[in-house]
């Protein structure tokens, strides 16, 4: 399992995107959102990456996270939380 990498997700920032959050249970599920992810940064911890949707509101991913990614997608899942975030381009 590699880090995430703040560079390789620089192409999100400025899109926007179609988000989704769901856990492995398959249990109540939060509808997908759309919004634009203004900028992309750690946490000031170093435990998260976080995706901005204004200069308060963000979504924010564990480092420690299985990652698969394209150009388009990003999915990260976090085994410790269940959690699997989806961020696809639209």
């Amino acid at each position: 399992m590699e880090p995430i990498n703040l560079e390789e997700l620089r192409q999100f920032a400025g899109s926007s995107v179609e988000i989704t959050v769901h856990d492995q249970q398959g249990g109540d599920q939060a509808p997908a959102i759309i919004k634009k992810i203004e900028r992309i940064e750690y946490c000031p911890d170093g435990t998260h990456i976080r995706f901005y949707f204004d200069k308060y509101n963000f979504i924010a991913v564990p480092l420690a996270s299985d990652i698969a990614q394209s150009e388009t997608l990003f999915s990260a899942s976090d085994t410790e939380s269940g959690l699997t975030y989806t961020i696809k381009i639209i």
